[in-house]
């Protein structure tokens, strides 16, 4: 929850010229209110954009609520699903991720999923049961072929904010085996097709060591994507 539309226009308008030559893929997930002037000053670039969350019905009444069909209206591509402060504060459920990335599909949207455990599960060994039961919920019911277009986070919660990395080898560990959950139900085929990104404190110093381990392709990242010049280093992470 950051960035009115003024300073939103303002970060592009930084960021465009530091990206513009990055063969990697940029995406701003931004506030509602930021993503109609988003959109408008991205046109042309090759920043593409996002929602931060929506809700799985098309209309009705669920006043407050942005649906999946108003964000593919306005031109937008992405939307997080499930990230863990939405699961953490306002009581998001594996269901409720589950139904909202069928409803991300049904109107064209490409869903960037959110799992990961907290330090107490870590703590007790239940990390990699608990992750990989978030990915199995999530996909539950999906074709194959949108299982190929869903990026997966996997966002450890007690790394976010915390300035807390997990290990280069403990975060590609972790999402290899998300990657196996998703091979088990749908193959191999179709696993190492799926984008899945490493979340929590991913910052410029810890890019590269990061993105360039086996598993890992690429960051869902938090606090330093809001300032342009440290979100392009990490953009550009391999210069």
């Amino acid at each position: 929850m950051n960035m009115l539309p003024d300073e939103a226009i303002n970060f592009i308008q930084q960021l465009e010229p530091l990206v513009k030559n990055t063969p990697n893929e940029v995406i701003l997930c931004v506030p509602y209110t930021d993503l109609f002037y988003v959109l408008l000053n991205a046109q042309g670039t090759n920043i593409k954009v996002g929602a931060q969350n929506m809700h799985f019905e098309e209309s009705g009444a669920y006043t407050g609520e942005i649906s999946g069909k108003m964000l593919k209206s306005i031109g937008v591509e992405y939307v997080i699903i499930g990230h863990s402060e939405r699961r953490q504060y306002f009581a998001e459920t594996d269901e409720t991720v589950n139904k909202k990335i069928k409803s991300a599909f049904a109107n064209n949207l490409k869903p960037i999923v959110c799992v990961g455990e907290t330090l107490e599960e870590r703590e007790t060994g239940k990390a990699i049961e608990k992750i990989t039961q978030q990915t199995r919920l999530a996909l539950e019911g999906l074709e194959p072929e949108q299982v190929k277009n869903t990026i997966i986070a996997y966002e450890p919660i007690w790394a976010i904010g915390t300035g807390k990395t997990a290990t280069s080898d403990d975060a590609n560990n972790a999402i290899k085996k998300i990657r196996e959950e998703i091979s088990k139900i749908y193959g191999n085929n179709i696993a190492e097709c799926v984008i899945i990104q490493y979340g929590g404190s991913v910052k410029s110093s810890n890019a590269k060591e990061l993105f360039t381990k086996s598993d890992i392709d690429g960051g869902l990242v938090g606090g330093a994507s809001l300032k342009a010049d440290e979100f392009a280093k990490i953009v550009n992470y391999e210069e």
